[in-house]
């Protein structure tokens, strides 16, 4: 609280108006007397308030509180300035005098009065009860506006606040000094006055309720927004269904492979798959002669031999020269499969193994003859051998089973015997880089390629050392050489390959040289004889003959065909393949070669096949020719199985020697595609 409780005035207000407010008096303070009407018998009475000046740091409005009194007349309402003199009322002596309160108009950001509230001359409107009005909201602005100049009562004309009407009373209005802490004072001068309450700084209820919020226009922005994307979309998928891609998918009127015309009636199927014709007459003899006279006659087959002949029946119906041995290259595989699929069961899988070293903290890959093994992570199947045995799945065994550190990894690759490559192979055919050959070893990964999903990637020179090196790294251990394991050492982890069929098929479908050699040699460990190149080509020639097959003039080095030195006939290749394509129950051997027919590429579609039959001479035969092609420098071959328009199995071995790689390929595939298109009668 201020020491002085009365309101200091500056003393050097001046009043502007013509002649000295009533009930001045000298020195600094001074009072105005404004009039006030409404009053009983047209009296006017005048209300004392404090002079102001723009020093004085704020101005007030001036509301009363009164007291209704029935059956009181309306006076007209004279005219009244702040600045003009007005002649006060003394209150009678009879009356009791009443209450006013005065309301102080809320400051300004400014620190200095508003001079525009009051203005001279101005008629105050019709007095009426007072009525809170709630302020018009205004939209709400980024920035506060920067305070304007205080501007002189002169400059701006504005309408004085209408008076309430007061019934005869005598009413005071006493000063209140206001600070900027919107804290009021009043003046010990006029005692006797009752004090007002403050007036609450909230908001009234009505400004709550009639604010109004931009929820509608956020609606109406996001209902705006919502039409858009909608017509966005609806325009994008419309122009979507125009592409012929689309409508021909949707299958719409407007789709380019929409029908032109009425949809037929649904017609009869039969969903039953049939074998190959064996009851209806077959092709004859002098009409096959005739359909191959010029594709057998072709030059760019060199020397060309061969047969064909009638699963069903067995007879030969076409035969050139089928008896003279020819180098056979790839086709050599036929006869090492075919050995493998008669004497072993066809579940058999090939073994490899990590056991107990014979020193501390040592383990040794011990080789089982399965060059499938892949290094491709545990749930992605290898492509070119599937349902081959992981090496992740070898290595987590072998954690588990020793629960403590493995210093080295040894090698036992003591399974096979005798050299790594064999007679009559070129030396480029084991050499590092090369892309169809790695050394015949017991152990390796994926054939030894250095990509294990592209069957052309380079060999590496080592594939058992390199396989080692890998399981030792995942082992966080040192790779220790080569070793043989201790007897009966403990088993710490054992994969296994695909079953032989299957392993036979791969071999076929890829033509894999390296898979036909081992499973020569695992022949030879079935047998009982040497497990090496001469072993592998004794057992199977041993197991053939024993079958039944004539096996007058063959001579092979290898199970692989790179051998040079191989010889074979083109009859004893067709005997083979008739047995495995001869009817069921018609030959005791036929259910065990079977599997060999899986194996065979198909012309236009897999394997070695994939990508011949192209040409228009021979795209006859692309998907009914199934094929196990031979190539050398020099040596083209083809040998397998084929329907013709009859749906009759013809059986077919081609073997041309001295012939362009390109043109001879290309010479035998019309050949094989004749056979295809012939009904040949």
């Amino acid at each position: 609280m201020p020491e002085n409780d009365v309101p200091m005035w500056p003393s050097d207000d001046k009043d502007t108006s013509s002649a000295e407010p009533k009930g001045t008096k000298g020195g600094s303070e001074a009072t105005v007397w404004l009039p006030m009407t409404g009053l009983a018998n047209g009296k006017t009475e005048e209300l004392a308030v404090p002079k102001v000046t723009p020093e004085s740091g704020s101005w007030f409005q001036p509301v009363v509180e009164v007291e209704e009194e029935p059956d009181v007349p309306e006076t007209p309402t004279p005219q009244w300035s702040a600045f003009e003199p007005a002649t006060p009322v003394e209150p009678k002596q009879s009356e009791e005098p009443k209450t006013l309160f005065v309301q102080p108009v809320q400051p300004r950001q400014t620190d200095k009065p508003d001079w525009d509230q009051f203005d001279r001359g101005a008629e105050p409107p019709k007095s009426e009860p007072p009525k809170p009005e709630p302020p018009k909201p205004e939209p709400p602005k980024p920035e506060p506006p920067k305070p304007e100049p205080p501007r002189r009562p002169e400059q701006t004309r504005v309408e004085p606040p209408a008076p309430a009407p007061v019934p005869s009373a005598t009413m005071h209005a006493r000063p209140v000094r206001i600070e900027p802490a919107e804290e009021r004072f009043d003046s010990e001068a006029t005692v006797g006055i009752q004090q007002p309450e403050p007036p609450s700084q909230e908001p009234p209820a009505a400004e709550a309720e009639t604010a109004p919020a931009p929820k509608p226009k956020r609606k109406r922005k996001a209902l705006l927004i919502t039409t858009l994307v909608v017509v966005l979309l609806l325009a994008g998928m419309g122009g979507a269904a125009a592409t012929p891609k689309v409508s021909n998918r949707l299958g719409l009127p407007w789709a380019p492979n929409a029908p032109k015309g009425d949809i037929p009636k649904p017609a009869g199927v039969t969903r039953v798959l049939h074998g190959p014709d064996i009851n209806g007459a077959g092709p004859t003899k002098e009409g096959l002669a005739a359909a191959l006279a010029g594709p057998a006659g072709a030059p760019d087959l060199g020397t060309l031999t061969g047969t064909v002949v009638d699963a069903a029946s067995g007879e030969v119906l076409w035969d050139k020269n089928s008896g003279t041995p020819l180098t056979p290259a790839s086709t050599t595989k036929i006869l090492v499969v075919a050995a493998a699929l008669l004497s072993m069961e066809h579940g058999t899988q090939f073994s490899t193994k990590i056991v107990q070293g014979a020193e501390p903290g040592t383990v040794v890959l011990v080789a089982g003859g399965d060059p499938s093994l892949t290094a491709l992570p545990l749930g992605t199947d290898s492509p070119l051998y599937p349902g081959a045995a992981h090496v992740d799945d070898l290595v987590a065994q072998v954690k588990k089973a020793v629960g403590g550190k493995i210093s080295k990894v040894q090698l036992d690759i003591s399974l096979f015997k005798g050299p790594t490559s064999a007679k009559g192979w070129d030396p480029e055919d084991t050499a590092a880089g090369n892309t169809y050959m790695a050394p015949v070893l017991p152990v390796m990964a994926d054939g030894g390629r250095t990509d294990p999903k592209n069957d052309h990637s380079p060999r590496v020179a080592n594939p058992a050392a390199a396989l080692t090196q890998k399981i030792a790294g995942k082992l966080e251990a040192q790779a220790g050489g080569t070793t043989t394991a201790p007897k009966d050492a403990k088993v710490l982890g054992e994969v296994k390959s695909q079953p032989l069929a299957e392993f036979a098929n791969s071999l076929m479908q890829l033509s894999d040289n390296l898979m036909a050699d081992v499973l020569a040699r695992q022949l030879a460990l079935a047998k009982g004889a040497e497990p090496s190149f001469t072993g592998g080509a004794a057992a199977t020639m041993d197991v053939l003959k024993q079958a039944g097959f004539d096996l007058t003039g063959v001579q092979i080095n290898d199970g692989s065909g790179l051998s040079d030195q191989n010889k074979i006939p083109a009859k004893v290749l067709s005997e083979i393949l008739a047995v495995a394509a001869a009817p069921d129950g018609k030959d005791p051997r036929t259910p065990k070669l079977r599997p060999l027919l899986a194996g065979l590429p198909v012309a236009g579609g897999s394997g070695t096949l994939e990508k011949r039959y192209a040409d228009p001479a021979s795209s006859a035969g692309r998907g009914w020719v199934r094929g196990k092609t031979g190539t050398l420098s020099g040596v083209n071959t083809l040998a397998g199985v084929v329907l013709d328009t009859d749906g009759r199995m013809l059986v077919f071995a081609l073997m041309s020697s001295g012939s362009d790689q390109n043109k001879g390929r290309a010479a035998l595939d019309v050949v094989a595609a004749t056979l295809h298109k012939c009904g040949c009668r």
